[in-house]
């Protein structure tokens, strides 16, 4: 995902919002928080948009809170069966999972920062040649897809796929789809001049 001005995963990714915790008492900007208090009190937490709080947590006045869909629970549900996790349900925002996790990353020191490209790299990964096994099986169902509980398994996948994967699954949809009517107009041809 770009972290350009125009990219509107970027602007979705970026408002997502991560708990802060102050370490020092803000004064007139107690409106983020959403009350009627004028002052930040420490220890105050407060959901920030991600845009905002790099400038607070540079600043040194408050701490992140790694959020939950990239902590311990997550984490492990994705080291036992990454395929499992349904990631568009767990940052709103068209499920922009991959997205939110690297504009934390960008935030947080080189250790922890590992930590999570670890967590983003091994989840893709993970679940890849699922998305891209998906994608061709569904190309080649076309409208007229066949029911049991195989495919509802394969369809619970696909509605939990993260918007860089749902990309990711409509290229390599398209990509069987022009790969098959290449292969039949190729084939034609050759029989063609068989005979």
């Amino acid at each position: 995902m770009d972290n350009d001005y125009f990219s509107i995963d970027a602007i979705l990714a970026e408002n997502q919002k991560i708990q802060c915790t102050f370490k020092v008492d803000v004064p007139e900007v107690g409106h983020l928080g959403g009350g009627n208090d004028r002052d930040i009190k420490a220890p105050a937490k407060l959901p920030i948009p991600i845009w905002l709080a790099y400038i607070i947590l540079l600043s040194e006045w408050a701490d992140l809170t790694i959020p939950a869909p990239f902590g311990p629970r997550v984490r492990n549900a994705l080291k036992a069966e990454p395929r499992s996790v349904r990631l568009s349900t767990l940052v709103g925002a068209g499920g922009l999972w991959y997205g939110f996790g690297k504009m934390i990353m960008d935030i947080l020191d080189d250790e922890q920062a590992n930590i999570m490209s670890d967590v983003l790299t091994k989840a893709f990964r993970g679940r890849l040649t699922e998305v891209i096994d998906q994608a061709q099986h569904f190309a080649t169902l076309g409208a007229s897809g066949v029911a049991g509980p195989a495919v509802d398994a394969a369809q619970s996948f696909r509605e939990g796929l993260d918007g860089t994967e749902r990309e990711l699954f409509a290229l390599a949809q398209e990509s069987s789809k022009r790969t098959k009517r290449w292969y039949e107009s190729h084939d034609r041809a050759r029989q063609g001049t068989r005979r």
